[in-house]
């Protein structure tokens, strides 16, 4: 491998949406072989079909059977998925669901065994991809189990404008307020503290926390969980070295754009935070889950069944996916050095009045 390359691997998702459509609009800009290898797992016939549904011109496959024939020039196909897998445009098949899986199956050993550095996962069916071996809400459940680091996996949106966090993630409405705990929002916080300094470098990040209920609560008036759980959590937290500011209530939060005055936002539940933010860059926002041993980050989008085989797709998200997980490897790689090797402080003593 090239000293300045890193190699990605890309989970083709579900085959009957928009994920082949943009995982090779990124690939056919040449440049992006100048910051990595793509990998990509799934079926080459399949990604041949959607190459000439879309009319994407300038791609051609080296397909191989598995990461050690990989060819450091080309864009990688691991074939992981029966060469009879057909493609149903628009629907939600077992089928589809069976190969989503077996391709994020094959790419996370890749991933486990250290072939390679960073996974970028293309959006799935979550009702399609339930089976025996996969039995999760999403992405982020099952790599919490195959890489988690004794922290809870955080879901980290990020765009240009903010970084969203979400304390409960794929869970019913009804559920959350009874997941609410200080210890999960204090374990949350301190994840998503961490993952700012490692992963995005920022030395004192400053986090807004915003409250579960409407009008963050009324001080108890609609709601006691900010009382019970989140003031006291923020408290523990700022002894931590954490700094949170808040609760505060989310739509004049967000409509107001007070989220600009901070470098991250942990929201209590999936909608509060993923809603705004997608209403800003539902076409460049990115998915990055924190808290994990690996760096895994996938399209803020979904399976796109209204607009696949159309070409209408867009790949600014997917290919800000890749790009973060490339910065993501690069940052991680200077604070490992910059830990191995800190400077060592002199001892210095006072004599005859002079600092020696």
């Amino acid at each position: 491998m090239e000293p300045h390359k890193i190699i990605i691997g890309i989970t083709h998702g579900d085959i009957n949406g928009i994920s082949y459509e943009v995982i090779l609009k990124t690939l056919a800009d040449a440049r992006v072989f100048d910051s990595f290898i793509p990998v990509i797992y799934g079926s080459s016939k399949a990604a041949a079909f959607h190459r000439k549904q879309s009319d994407i011109q300038g791609i051609n496959f080296n397909v191989v059977n598995s990461i050690n024939e990989i060819n450091t020039k080309r864009i990688n196909i691991v074939n992981c998925v029966d060469d009879e897998l057909k493609v149903e445009l628009g629907r939600a098949t077992d089928e589809a669901g069976k190969a989503a899986y077996i391709a994020l199956e094959r790419a996370t050993a890749d991933l486990k065994s250290g072939a390679l550095q960073a996974i970028v996962t293309a959006p799935i069916n979550k009702k399609n991809i339930q089976s025996e071996q996969f039995h999760f809400p999403g992405h982020t459940e099952y790599l919490e189990e195959m890489f988690g680091t004794g922290t809870p996996a955080l879901m980290l949106l990020v765009n240009d404008v903010m970084r969203v966090a979400i304390v409960t993630g794929h869970i019913p409405i009804k559920d959350i307020a009874g997941k609410m705990s200080t210890e999960l929002i204090v374990e949350k916080l301190k994840v998503l503290h961490f993952s700012l300094q490692n992963d995005f470098s920022i030395i004192r990040p400053r986090i807004a926390v915003l409250g579960l209920n409407p009008h963050a609560g009324d001080a108890g008036v609609i709601g006691n969980e900010e009382i019970n759980f989140i003031l006291p959590a923020m408290k523990q937290a700022d002894k931590l070295g954490i700094f949170c500011s808040g609760p505060y209530p989310a739509d004049g939060f967000f409509g107001s754009g007070h989220f600009n005055k901070f470098d991250a936002v942990l929201a209590m539940y999936h909608d509060q935070g993923l809603i705004p933010f997608k209403t800003v860059s539902m076409d460049s926002g990115v998915n990055f889950t924190a808290g994990l041993s690996v760096i895994r980050t996938s399209p803020a989008h979904g399976t796109g069944y209204d607009i696949a085989g159309k070409n209408m797709a867009s790949e600014d998200s997917f290919r800000q996916a890749i790009y973060m997980a490339c910065d993501i490897y690069q940052r991680r790689m200077w604070n490992a050095e910059i830990r191995t090797n800190p400077l060592k402080v002199e001892q210095r003593v006072e004599r005859g009045g002079k600092i020696e």
